[in-house]
């Protein structure tokens, strides 16, 4: 049976929620344009690191970034700048210093992203990004992945 509901073609964000006394953590992942596996080398992660200091209107926390996607951990240090505002920053600022110009446009125009709830969704998700280098067998232990750290400690 088919829905006559239209499609969605961009994931919405909504704005994080601060929920008793804990802090806000969302769990992201942003892809590149077509998937096209360019992220998992250090120039890139040099990049990318580089930009996610620079934008500090949001902390992040935990990350593993694969050949074509990324995933992280990241918390509002500025309540007034939206995570679409703070994405679009730190993609830009690695776009404009991407070592090759013919893999422009790098990303997919937008990210999915999750507000975690409970310290087991962190956990779990954790697990699961920390994992993925494994499951893709890019390497056999994910302690051995090197494009993968964090910046900040977010409290839960």
């Amino acid at each position: 049976m088919r829905s006559n509901l239209p499609t969605r073609r961009r994931p919405p964000h909504h704005p994080p929620i601060e929920r008793d006394s804990h802090g806000v953590v969302l769990f992201v992942t942003t892809c590149t344009r077509d998937r096209r596996p360019i992220l998992a080398n250090e120039p890139a992660h040099g990049l990318l690191r580089e930009g996610w200091s620079l934008a500090r209107t949001w902390r992040v926390g935990r990350y593993v970034i694969m050949p074509d996607h990324i995933h992280l951990f990241c918390a509002p240090a500025d309540p007034n700048v939206s995570l679409s505002h703070w994405v679009r920053f730190w993609k830009s600022h690695v776009s404009r210093r991407w070592p090759d110009p013919s893999e422009q446009p790098i990303w997919q125009p937008s990210c999915w992203d999750t507000q975690l709830r409970r310290r087991e969704s962190y956990d779990a998700k954790w697990e699961y990004a920390r994992m993925n280098p494994v499951r893709r067998g890019l390497v056999a232990d994910p302690e051995r992945w090197p494009y993968a750290g964090a910046i900040d400690v977010l409290a839960w």
